[in-house]
């Protein structure tokens, strides 16, 4: 088991935070969607919980096939989706199975990723905001810089860059170099991060090859949320649920029916207090394969037979017997 504590900042308020999430995974999930691809919503609704109050419950199939790397394309079915189920209940967030430990993953019946998120209004200096004294061990904290840690060139767009982007209605931006010491408004996503792959021989090189993804989807969606805050602030709660409706039915169109070989997750209502990112969107995978996953290198044939064996040699080789 790897834990980790990711500390995101981002020049926002976390009560505008509360609709720039919303309004940043509808658009990016619609964003990622082709054909039988991308995040399909199968249910978005209400939920009260007797701990953390009234929230908002979603479940939703991210369709994966295209979008995994090589090496992992050639071990799953054509057809592959994973199950992901959220709580919201904002500025406190769980995504996954109610028990943070269990499997989670059919196809790999002994992985599972647990987060648990928290919002909070400052530079990201609250110290044990999750109450590790819960967590076997100590855990990595790492701070996440949005405009000047690197990401994958591959997602890199210069419209998403917190560098170069000044917003027209909130006059925030560009961010420069120490922007976190003095920067106001600032929020802080503050996210618990535990994977387990109990497989022996495989454990550690997994886990933290799935927290190296996990690190680059959290910086790409933090970046988008705020270089998208122009197109989301004002908007009333009302205004983005409706936005998030009718982005999710048009994402669903997009997906179309297909029928899923294999789901992910299982049924959970969360009792404690862990989450998987729902302020970031679902981003695919690195291409580049661990190591120890990566296939073995192309061999030379041998010549010890003709590559084709044409019909007029098949013919000659019977004249001549």
């Amino acid at each position: 088991m790897l834990v980790k504590e990711y500390r995101i900042c981002m020049p926002l308020t976390t009560e505008e935070y509360r609709v720039g999430q919303l309004y940043t995974i509808s658009k990016h999930s619609h964003q990622e969607s082709e054909k039988g691809e991308g995040v399909e919503v199968v249910r978005n609704e209400p939920h009260e919980d007797p701990v953390h109050g009234p929230g908002q419950f979603t479940e939703k199939r991210v369709h994966l096939s295209s979008k995994l790397p090589s090496w992992a394309r050639a071990v799953t079915p054509r057809i592959f989706y994973i199950t992901e189920k959220a709580w919201n209940y904002y500025p406190y967030t769980i995504t996954g199975d109610s028990r943070p430990l269990s499997p989670q993953c059919s196809f790999l019946p002994k992985f599972s990723i647990y987060i648990e998120t928290k919002y909070e209004d400052n530079c990201g200096d609250s110290e044990n905001i999750f109450h590790s004294d819960k967590i076997l061990g100590d855990h990595e904290v790492s701070f996440l810089d949005i405009a000047f840690d690197e990401i994958p060139e591959r997602y890199y767009r210069s419209l998403e860059d917190p560098r170069f982007f000044s917003s027209a209605k909130t006059g925030r931006g560009p961010l420069r170099e120490g922007w976190r010491q003095h920067t106001k408004p600032i929020m802080c996503s503050y996210k618990l991060v535990t994977v387990k792959f109990e497989v022996w021989g495989l454990q550690t090189r997994v886990e933290q090859f799935v927290h190296k993804v996990i690190r680059d989807i959290l910086l790409i969606g933090h970046r988008q949320a705020f270089t998208w805050v122009d197109e989301w602030c004002g908007m009333t709660m009302e205004e983005v649920r409706q936005y998030e409706r009718e982005t999710q039915e048009a994402t669903n169109e997009i997906i179309g029916l297909m029928a899923p070989t294999i789901s992910v997750s299982k049924v959970g209502q969360p009792t404690a207090t862990h989450s998987a990112p729902a302020s970031a969107p679902s981003t695919p995978l690195s291409d580049d394969a661990p190591d120890f996953l990566a296939p073995p290198k192309a061999r030379p044939r041998k010549k010890s037979a003709p590559e084709t064996l044409t019909l007029p040699a098949l013919r000659e080789r019977a004249s001549a017997e």
